[in-house]
């Protein structure tokens, strides 16, 4: 019978064994919390970012409270081209083209710091644009039918917003090395770099500034869809033309150097 109530006693003491203590989830919560905040965190700084878009300057492409993920590796792979919608810090005098009210207390200002982690709420020097001219490109506006040209070539701009011109300020530009020109698809309300063309650059923005690139949207799911380069971008006069500005020394340096080994072997034969 002892045997038995030993047996008996044995389910009841492991199953005390594994009953968790009691106010250990709520010990184990804020590790959690600040755990999952980490790793936010750092998948921010290194590798993708969701950005909230707070204006309209890149309508229809992105709208008013749209939330994109920014790809922060993708130019450790492979150089910025034209046609990408891009993140950038603010630069210069570049002010935001939306207003934003200050945090009121330090309460608020952490809830904002963790809403713009997740995305949740507009950084305020953080800007959208699509990048149209790399260093070197004479980009210009406009043609004499109306068309915005990036080293001779029109582009077809079919993701400006419906009715807009492609500039209304005229404009021409060499941009410069190191530099970006950028401009959002909604024109007639985008700030972009056709007004800041008396700050430092004329107006294009340093590359070391830009976050990373927008590939896709994630938020509201009714307008979730990925952001590609345009078409027009991909026109081979305009890789043509990138080849010339570019590469044309090692290109003609290439071309000298045929004929010059040619009239050397010529020579070496003559004496042989």
């Amino acid at each position: 019978m002892r045997v038995v109530a030993e047996d008996m006693e044995q389910p009841a003491q492991k199953a005390s064994k594994k009953a968790p203590k009691k106010g250990s989830l709520w010990r184990e919560l804020p590790i959690m919390v600040a755990v999952a905040l980490l790793l936010a965190l750092l998948i921010k700084t290194f590798i993708v970012q969701a950005f909230y878009i707070p204006s309209g300057s890149m309508e229809n492409t992105l709208l008013i409270n749209d939330q994109v993920l920014v790809n922060k590796l993708v130019y450790r792979v492979r150089d910025i081209e034209r046609g990408d919608v891009v993140v950038f810090a603010g630069v210069d005098s570049w002010k935001g083209e939306a207003e934003f009210e200050e945090p009121s207390n330090p309460v608020t200002g952490a809830l904002r710091w963790v809403g713009s982690v997740f995305g949740l709420v507009p950084g305020e020097r953080d800007f959208i644009k699509r990048v149209i001219g790399l260093p070197g490109d004479k980009v210009k506006c406009c043609d004499a039918k109306g068309r915005l040209t990036v080293n001779g070539v029109p582009l077809v701009e079919d993701y400006l917003y419906p009715g807009d011109k492609p500039s209304e300020i005229p404009f021409e530009i060499t941009v410069p090395q190191g530099r970006l020109w950028v401009m959002g698809d909604h024109r007639f309300v985008s700030s972009d770099s056709r007004f800041h063309q008396r700050d430092p650059g004329g107006g294009a923005i340093p590359q070391e500034q830009v976050i990373g690139r927008a590939f896709v949207i994630v938020w509201p799911f009714s307008h979730a869809t990925t952001l590609p380069i345009p078409d027009t971008f991909s026109q081979p006069a305009l890789r043509a033309a990138e080849i010339v500005g570019s590469e044309a020394p090692l290109v003609l340096g290439l071309a000298g150097a045929v004929p010059l080994m040619h009239w050397r072997r010529r020579r070496l034969r003559r004496r042989a």
